[in-house]
């Protein structure tokens, strides 16, 4: 990467861009705008729905769009656009409904512009929904099964992720992208015993981010600069040019970077803007 331009910045929001508070630190916000003045691209690609993101997004004030729902989706923030939509299909959706009746998991279903839960049965269960913006709570059989992006199971029968994801798999023979993770990564969850698994439509996973750069603005993985913090960033870490990681991020993470840096509580992120694009902040 040393011995090419920097084009394209793509940036995780939770535990990377995000700090513990949720907040983008004053100097990393600064540092971006720079950024985003000159012939690079800037783009934020989360995990969280277009619902989560739009108001971090709007904050932000970046020109492109931001990849969202882990790939599954990419939108315009300024227009309003969706950009790119994937949907489960119905085959899939049946199976997923099916899989939530057959083991009484609680369950969240979003689309594009909705999400439902199935109604918390105790306060563990209420206090898993804690961060999940605009839900509606359903019974299970009211879950919607159409236009579906993601559907979110939570465990507290396993005692890792990567367990529950393996359940899941084995009763699922269609195509499907899965992520997962232990709630208690994210700062408003630290003492939750939950465990979190995500399926999305078939896709590349935060790794559409740069499919899109290339496929719109001629710019290729060697040079891309991709910062994240967590497993389901591993997509986008190990195919771009340049996979840096929170020093505060997973060990899974960490171990495939090709750069450790600060925790999400500190200025690094601004400091390797000024390193690598030659911005001033």
């Amino acid at each position: 990467m040393t011995t090419l331009r920097a084009r394209a910045l793509l940036l995780d929001l939770d535990g990377t861009l995000l700090d513990s508070n949720g907040f983008i630190r004053p100097r990393v916000r600064s540092a971006l705008r720079e950024l985003d003045k000159t012939d690079a691209h800037v783009m934020v690609v989360t995990g969280r729905s277009a619902i989560s993101a739009r108001p971090i997004l709007e904050d932000l004030g970046l020109q492109g769009p931001a990849v969202v729902f882990n790939g599954a989706g990419i939108i315009d923030p300024h227009r309003g656009k969706w950009l790119e939509e994937r949907v489960l299909s119905n085959r899939t959706m049946a199976r997923a409904l099916e899989f939530t009746a057959s083991k009484a998991y609680q369950t969240v279903v979003m689309t594009a512009g909705a999400k439902f839960a199935t109604r918390p049965r105790d306060e563990e269960e209420a206090r898993t929904l804690i961060g999940l913006h605009a839900l509606e709570l359903v019974d299970p059989e009211d879950l919607p099964c159409e236009n579906v992006i993601r559907v979110t199971w939570f465990s507290r029968e396993h005692a890792d992720s990567a367990a529950f994801a393996a359940e899941l798999e084995g009763a699922f023979d269609d195509p499907i992208y899965v992520t997962h993770f232990p709630l208690n990564v994210l700062a408003e969850h630290r003492a939750s015993p939950v465990q979190m698994l995500d399926v999305h439509p078939p896709c590349r996973g935060k790794a559409e981010a740069l499919r899109f750069l290339e496929e719109h603005h001629g710019i290729s993985a060697a040079e891309v600069v991709a910062v994240g913090d967590a497993n389901n960033d591993l997509p986008m870490l190990t195919a771009a040019g340049l996979g840096v990681v929170m020093g505060s991020g997973m060990p899974e993470a960490i171990a495939a970077a090709d750069r450790v840096i600060g925790g999400n509580d500190t200025d690094a992120i601004a400091e390797l803007v000024s390193e690598l694009f030659a911005v001033s902040v």
